[in-house]
């Protein structure tokens, strides 16, 4: 068994057995359910060997309906010990089910920042559910067929070496041999079944692929070759399929002859012992009870056995990630961060990707306490790494960063993320109201608060244009809002959070320039009385901080204020400025000659 495979089952194991009551009441139940059913053929047994008797009419009566009251009672007890059952175990499933979706969800959101990067949300989202998905088809597996099967054929086996031991032998042949072909058989399936299960991947890949695309597929005449492509890889899939399908028909007719077979030789042993008088007509009615009991049980044997490897596989994707290790974790006795002055030093940082490339090798950089300081440079210079690092998205190789004098390795990250506000070029909002998303800053903010901060945003304006004003849904990641709506919201949400360092990473990019017009402001009041480290190449901003620095990819290049770095004219921040510069005179004679 795979290490995976064994971990997954110990993950299931440790939130089953918080409800060991519950496990044994429903074993309990089927070991009552497989003695009623084993029982009651034998009243069946006597119920036909009175008939067949020449006993007294009235005492015969007496005895059939005594028979009969038996044979009702053991069905009744059947009846509510599989209520009990199927009532213990969906409050069972449902209760393990909440629970792996509660370790899911918390082991999920402790990883980094580069391990989400690395994943897509709709491959990790579906992870969750089919490790869920995969406990309840195991447990129903196991609980209501294998279980079953273990306990009714070995009941079954016993009653019948009491009426003949032959009988019992037999019985015990056909079913060793019987699930041993199974299992062959399911081994030797499995594999086509998963390459078949790969290439409907394909399929499904190349469907959404296209679909996605399909603005291409039209513009660049490309219908033909994808509907070519899509049909030979449809065909191959179809072949699969059919492969497996015709497998899985030629067992069933393997296993059909194998229950002729079975039910022809036990009977004929019967009649064989029923000619020596060792068995009574009762005797018939008990083999042929059991005989559908035991053939009920074994039939789909394989496909159970089939449904638990895919089961098991289906789990292992999400096992996978529970057994992996965090990679940005607290230590041992991490303190909490308690920023007074808000001074940052980078230390001798050492950091790279990967061993390949190194971003910073001996990267030192000290931001005063309330100092605004920007960072510019060409793209790969490591201007947003200089951000990931500072709140620990990654670990430097060596080196430290530090905040007061504390080494942010050795703090809480929670503490770290309560002392920072960050606001990402791209700003991502829940699904949730305008209300919700600005609150998210601070979560026991006011509404009178969240107000005030919406203003200061200038996001107040556009959200009173909506029926439901603040109440109003934003969609999935905010595609009701508009860029700069967005922005402004992520905005509000900064400055009702209030913390003592403020990050914004192209925080006005999405915005035109009567937004940012709108927002600079406000963003001067966020800024007052924090250490504010911005990225951007929005020269409003730019200008403003109380140092610029500038970093290529040797580390930094230049550090100063706008107007001195602006005097050293062949410096790589004259070059960038004057590329903007006339960018932006470009772009203003444009509209003023269209004006």
């Amino acid at each position: 068994m795979e290490e995976k495979t064994k971990n997954s089952i110990k993950i299931y194991w440790q939130h089953a057995r918080r409800y060991y009551w519950a496990i044994i009441v429903m074993v309990a139940s089927f070991i009552i359910i497989t003695v009623v059913d084993v029982w009651a053929p034998l009243y069946y047994k006597k119920l036909f060997n009175l008939l067949n008797v020449g006993t007294e009419r009235a005492l015969q009566i007496s005895q059939l309906i005594q028979a009969l009251i038996f044979i009702l009672v053991l069905n009744f007890i059947a009846w509510f010990f599989w209520r009990v059952a199927t009532w213990v175990a969906s409050s069972f499933e449902s209760s393990v089910i909440a629970n792996l979706y509660n370790t899911c969800f918390a082991y999920l959101h402790k990883h980094s920042f580069g391990f989400f990067n690395n994943n897509f949300v709709g491959s990790l989202v579906k992870k969750v559910n089919r490790f869920t998905r995969s406990f309840e088809d195991i447990y129903d597996r196991i609980m209501f067929d294998l279980l079953r099967l273990f306990l009714s054929t070995t009941a079954i086996l016993i009653v019948l070496l009491f009426i003949n031991p032959w009988l019992s032998l037999g019985m015990l042949v056909w079913i060793v041999i019987f699930l041993i072909l199974n299992m062959v058989f399911v081994r030797y399936k499995l594999k086509y079944d998963l390459i078949r299960s790969e290439a409907d991947s394909k399929l499904t890949g190349v469907l959404a692929d296209t679909i996605t695309n399909n603005v291409n597929v039209k513009l660049f005449n490309g219908y033909k070759r994808e509907n070519d492509n899509f049909g030979e890889v449809n065909d191959y899939n179809r072949s699969l399929r059919l492969f497996t399908w015709r497998l899985g028909v030629l067992y069933e007719s393997i296993q059909g002859f194998f229950v002729v077979l079975f039910e022809f030789g036990i009977f004929y042993i019967a009649i064989k012992l029923w000619a020596m008088g060792k068995l009574t007509i009762g005797d018939f009615v008990v083999i042929q009870s059991y005989l559908l009991v035991i053939v009920m049980r074994v039939w789909d044997f394989g496909r159970i056995i089939q449904r638990l490897y895919e089961s098991l596989a289906e789990a292992d994707e999400m096992t996978e990630i529970l057994t992996a290790p965090h990679a940005i974790v607290d230590i041992p006795g991490a303190k909490k961060l308690s920023v007074n002055a808000g001074k940052i030093e980078f230390k001798n940082v050492d950091f790279g990707y990967n061993q390949a490339r190194a971003i910073f090798n001996k990267f030192n950089l000290t931001i005063s306490p309330n100092e605004k300081v920007a960072l510019v440079g060409p793209s790969g210079a490591g201007k947003s790494t200089v951000i990931k690092l500072l709140l620990r998205m990654h670990d430097i190789n060596n080196g430290e960063i530090l905040i007061d004098g504390k080494d942010i390795s050795k703090i809480t990250q929670e503490s770290l993320w309560q002392s920072t506000a960050f606001v990402p070029q791209d700003s991502i909002l829940f699904h949730r109201t305008l209300m919700e998303n600005i609150r998210y800053g601070k979560f026991d903010a006011t509404d009178e608060e969240v107000y005030a901060a919406a203003r200061l945003a200038h996001c107040h304006e556009f959200i009173n244009q909506f029926s439901e004003r603040y109440n109003t849904y934003v969609g999935e990641r905010g595609v009701k809002l508009s860029g700069g709506e967005r922005q402004r919201v992520a905005i509000a949400r900064a400055i009702l959070r209030n913390a003592p360092i403020l990050i914004l990473d192209e925080a006005t990019s999405s915005l035109d320039s009567e937004s940012e017009a709108l927002i600079q402001d406000a963003l001067a009041n966020l800024m007052k009385n924090k250490t504010v480290i911005v990225v951007a190449h929005r020269l409003s901003t730019i200008m403003k901080m109380d140092r610029i620095v500038v970093l290529d990819e040797t580390g930094i290049k230049e550090e100063g204020p706008h107007k001195e770095l602006l005097k050293n004219k062949s410096g790589l921040y004259y070059r960038l400025w004057h590329i903007q510069a006339g960018k932006f005179i470009c772009d203003a004679g444009e509209k003023n000659s269209q004006s």
